[in-house]
């Protein structure tokens, strides 16, 4: 991959990360990590519904995704849902019935 091909997928995958509003929470657990700072509660970002459409958005666009799962669905299948149908089901994989 040349380096301006890295450098436009880089700036592609900062603004979707801005568009979600977690660019901010990236920075400060990098800045973090940086300080030596143990982290104990990151299921707590995972879940947030801004990160899970992010990650929703990031896998969608990777070709991988359009082979099926072991439930038999694609991102194509998943993308009929509405997003809080998409986090919804996000967290209760994660977090079973609770």
């Amino acid at each position: 991959m040349t380096r301006k091909k890295k450098q436009l997928l880089c700036e592609e995958n900062l603004r979707h990360n801005e568009y979600y509003g977690m660019q901010d929470t990236f920075d400060n657990l990098y800045a973090a990590s940086k300080n030596g700072e143990v982290f104990t509660d990151l299921m707590s970002i995972v879940l947030q519904r801004e990160n899970i459409l992010l990650a929703y958005r990031n896998i969608k666009k990777n070709t991988g995704s359009k082979t099926c799962g072991t439930d038999k669905l694609t991102i194509r299948d998943i993308g009929k849902c509405s997003p809080d149908e998409v986090v919804e089901k996000v967290r209760f994989i994660v977090n079973g019935s609770e």
